[in-house]
């Protein structure tokens, strides 16, 4: 399967990389990440010029990585400062360096050969707000991104797969709308639920009992950025859309999805909420409940995965209006993988 290159992807949260060397395959090419002595988050090829040892199973001098196998000693650039045995370095002696943006908590890495614009990566601002308390975690994938993007843009799949913590029948029961702002390059799809029951994932961390208002809406940003801007509030007691929506609980739910190789995928997953931001027992509950959520979907999607892979053909799939917007989300990532990136220079 094609990847959509000279794209931002997410390699990390912020807190995993410091000083001690930490590996990442992004659309198929291992990096090895680390911070300076200055704080400055750093991506490089994972293999060394020599050999191919991998740099992630090296050591850090400094801001300088020497490789654990020979030597060869590489600096936050790539380029090598030090071979054994001689004076002269090789004028090929350096590893690949990869721009990185780390901004919102996340990590950015640019996949691809066009000169990248920082301006261009999109922003989940709740993950580094202190009005928002967050909860995170990252779930490895041996499954194709493609369907971890289809999952999560229909969500209707929360009644069925994830009953018991955020799916209710009116998930599944009430239709979407889907628009596409082709300019900018994303989808959108809303699902509003004027009476709806309160599933246990907001019952217990907001305390509301009896009937909800609920919103939905999907926000995706390809091929990486998937915001679902989710609110509740008592049924009857949420003023009209348009106007303020104090009555609400607010929790942002961020997904980055980076493909690692064709058949595997990081699951980075976020809640960010505005209710009960010094409450440690409902971030232990939101975690731990998102956590199960996210290993539902992980265990549905290897499973799908292990049964295209069995299949001699593509199978004919059989899409209705729930699926809008992962058609969209698959023409748009289509779009990114057959033609270069505006104003990309090759």
């Amino acid at each position: 399967m094609p990847f959509a290159r000279d794209q931002w992807y997410v390699a990390a949260y912020s807190n995993e990389v410091g000083r001690e060397l930490l590996a990442r395959t992004v659309l198929g090419e291992p990096l090895v990440l680390y911070r300076t002595t200055a704080g400055t988050a750093v991506a490089l090829a994972d293999r060394c010029v020599h050999r191919r040892f991998p740099l992630s199973q090296s050591r850090l001098d400094g801001d300088r990585i020497v490789c654990g196998y020979h030597g060869f000693t590489y600096d936050e650039t790539g380029s090598c400062v030090f071979v054994p045995g001689q004076q002269r370095i090789p004028r090929t002696a350096r590893v690949a360096g990869y721009p990185v943006v780390e901004q919102d908590t996340l990590v950015w890495v640019w996949i691809g050969d066009a000169e990248p614009d920082p301006a261009t990566v999109p922003r989940a601002p709740w993950l580094d707000d202190p009005g928002y308390t967050v909860v995170r975690g990252m779930a490895p994938l041996n499954a194709r991104y493609s369907l971890l993007v289809d999952n999560l843009m229909d969500l209707s799949h929360e009644t069925y797969l994830h009953g018991g913590y955020i799916g209710t029948p009116e998930v599944a029961n009430t239709p979407i709308t889907t628009t596409v702002d082709e300019e900018k390059g994303v989808v959108h799809v809303s699902r509003h639920m004027d009476d709806a029951e309160c599933p246990p994932f907001y019952a217990r961390s907001t305390g509301i009992q009896g009937r909800i208002t609920r919103w939905q809406d999907i926000e995706y940003h390809p091929p990486c950025l998937y915001l679902l801007h989710s609110r509740i509030a008592p049924q009857g007691v949420y003023p009209p859309a348009e106007g303020p929506d104090s009555a609400a609980f607010h929790a942002e739910i961020v997904y980055a999805i980076t493909p690692s190789t064709e058949h595997t995928t990081y699951d980075f997953w976020a809640v960010a909420r505005d209710f009960a931001v010094d409450d440690e027992s409902v971030s232990e509950y939101l975690y731990q409940s998102n956590h199960t959520v996210v290993m539902q979907d992980v265990t549905a999607l290897n499973t799908l995965e292990q049964v295209i892979a069995a299949e001699p053909e593509r199978y004919q799939e059989l899409s209705i209006n729930i699926d809008t917007g992962g058609l969209a989300a698959r023409r748009l990532i289509e779009r990114m993988i057959g033609a270069p990136t505006v104003g990309a220079s090759r």
